[in-house]
């Protein structure tokens, strides 16, 4: 197969980086239960993950074709790897928002070093979006496989235990593993620096008239406010089965895993699916059946009465029906993405990158915040009644994007 180390590569790191980043609703929890955090202030640590991404992307995505994209991946991935064997060693609240600001750093170097280098190994626009999707697919089966291992860790008799923070021992290990893998990894990255002005001013600039392309604009939209939405349900899973649902801790991260095994599901089938289909007809169609779960589900929280759970087999229905949302909202960001990046030039694929990563992490944040305060002053029965605002825009945000499209 044709380019099959740096695959997978790519495969890897977005692996490593899903745990590690999508660990943040698990983290959100247990700093409530070991440091008194509040959940207002504990929503803070999206912002540190999130606006770290949002900067890093700003400030190094028009100098990317001159770094490097394989030279830009493996300061990331170095980066974290020292990140996440502090962490176990000097526990605190601020050593948890530096880790998240870290891996936020290194994010934004792989993610859009990851997104440009898509561009350089496939050949047509099918391949791409299918690429596109089966690697964001990958990446929620990180984020389930994330689930798992700190709920290890996670000492359900004793709250207060630290023993969770031993989980960054083996997350460091996973990272010293993709470093090296990728270390060993070809990539020509020749067809990249084609057309590439030679003042580094003239990269910024470019940046800023992209922003002032029609269609950038509406895909700008239709990337924040998707990933409002789904961080706003992601990071908030974990204490809405334990606070609403009266799930044990470690059980409550578990199930959190469903939205994340959907959605790898839901990605992993659009990348066959939108070879066949029209992308407008299938993401309308995902919008509108996630709209109606919202409807369905968050009532079943209602009934569930003084019920406590111990396990899998006698957890409320509300705990498997609510988290399926991550299936039917899967194919819509890999999808757009690939959309805007197919209709750039190749040289302009990172400076794309960049603001899909910009404005992906204000979108992550804004939804975090907003629903951890709704959270903490409606209750957590309300506070995922919010999503069906975004999941509106986006409706909207599409059709425009239909229209402007002329693949």
């Amino acid at each position: 197969m044709q380019h099959w180390q740096i695959k997978v590569s790519l495969f890897l790191n977005y692996f490593v980086f899903a745990i590690l980043l999508n660990s943040v609703g698990t983290v959100i929890l247990q700093v409530q239960n070991n440091y008194g955090i509040t959940q207002g202030a504990a929503s803070i640590l999206e912002a540190f993950k999130d606006i770290s991404i949002a900067l890093v992307s700003f400030l190094v995505s028009s100098y990317m074709v001159r770094i490097g994209y394989k030279r830009a991946m493996l300061v990331g991935l170095g980066m974290v790897t020292v990140a996440c064997f502090i962490v176990p060693m000097v526990p605190g609240f601020w050593v948890t928002k530096l880790l998240f600001a870290t891996a936020g750093t290194s994010f934004g170097l792989i993610k859009i070093s990851v997104l440009a280098t898509i561009g350089l190994i496939t050949k047509s626009h099918k391949a791409h979006i299918s690429l596109m999707n089966y690697i964001e697919s990958f990446f929620m089966v990180g984020v389930v496989a994330g689930y798992f291992v700190f709920s290890y860790f996670v000492d359900d008799r004793n709250p207060q235990s630290l023993a969770w923070l031993n989980v960054y021992w083996l997350l460091g290990i996973l990272t010293s593993l993709a470093f090296f893998l990728l270390w060993s990894a070809p990539l020509d990255e020749s067809e990249a620096t084609v057309a590439t002005p030679d003042a580094p001013g003239n990269d910024f600039a470019q940046m800023f008239r992209l922003l002032a392309v029609p269609l950038v604009l509406i895909f700008i939209v239709c990337a924040f406010f998707y990933v409002l939405v789904e961080q706003s349900i992601m990071s908030w899973l974990p204490t809405y089965n334990s606070q609403v649902l009266h799930l044990p801790t470690a059980l409550s991260i578990q199930m959190a895993s469903i939205m994340a095994g959907g959605s790898a599901l839901g990605r992993a089938m659009a990348g066959v699916v939108l070879k066949r289909l029209n992308w407008y007809t299938v993401l309308t169609a995902c919008l509108l059946l996630a709209a109606g779960l919202v409807l369905v589900a968050i009532p079943l929280a209602a009934d569930i009465g003084g019920q406590y759970a111990t396990g899998w087999g006698d957890a409320p229905l509300a705990a498997f029906v609510f988290p399926l949302i991550g299936f039917l909202l899967a194919p819509i960001y890999p999808a757009i993405n690939s959309l805007i990046l197919t209709s750039l030039p190749k040289h302009q694929h990172g400076l794309m990158s960049g603001l899909i990563i910009i404005f992906s992490a204000l979108g992550g944040t804004t939804g975090s915040i907003i629903t951890g305060n709704i959270f903490g002053k409606f209750g957590g029965q309300n506070a995922f009644y919010f999503s069906l605002l975004p999941i509106s825009i986006l409706l909207v945000g599409l059709f425009f994007f239909k229209k402007m499209q002329r693949l």
